[in-house]
């Protein structure tokens, strides 16, 4: 299965409650804080909420 690195790259500051939450359940929590997720429906709809705060990778 493949992983991803996902890369905070803006702050939480002025975000909705559910996206601190998201952000949160990654792993993550200011800029540049990177973690190593699977590749799984349940990340992706992760991602998707986040889209417009992280970077994705796949490694």
């Amino acid at each position: 299965m493949a992983q991803l690195r996902i890369t905070q790259i803006k702050s939480v500051i002025k975000c909705k409650e559910n996206q601190k939450r998201t952000i949160k359940a990654m792993g993550l929590g200011r800029p540049n804080y990177v973690a190593i997720l699977p590749s799984n429906p349940q990340t992706l709809g992760m991602i998707n909420v986040v889209k417009h705060l992280v970077k994705v990778e796949e490694i």
